[in-house]
């Protein structure tokens, strides 16, 4: 059952990172990142995974609404791997 803040309309979208089996980490938005994770894992995510499969979610933040997400993907994206490596190194440090 949905709280009244979190109604279909308000549901809080995350952005997420999941490591690769290569090492390189891919950066998305989703609603429910484990589901989103497991589409992933299944090869039916994003193409970024076919030439090295999704091995772990290491990294999720909730945002206000989808929007939010969005712009903070966009951050997330224009950041260097070594600051990426820090977001995940401070979210499994929590």
């Amino acid at each position: 059952m949905t709280t009244p803040s979190e109604s279909p309309v308000n549901k809080p979208w995350f952005v997420y990172l999941v490591r690769a089996a290569n090492g390189s980490l891919y950066c998305g938005v989703s609603d429910d990142p484990v589901r989103r994770f497991a589409k992933h894992q299944s090869g039916k995510g994003a193409r970024f995974f076919l030439s090295s499969p999704a091995m772990a979610l290491v990294y999720t933040e909730r945002c206000r609404d989808k929007s939010e997400a969005l712009r903070q993907e966009r951050l997330i994206k224009k950041l260097r791997k070594s600051a990426k490596e820090c977001l995940v190194a401070s979210y499994h440090s929590d």
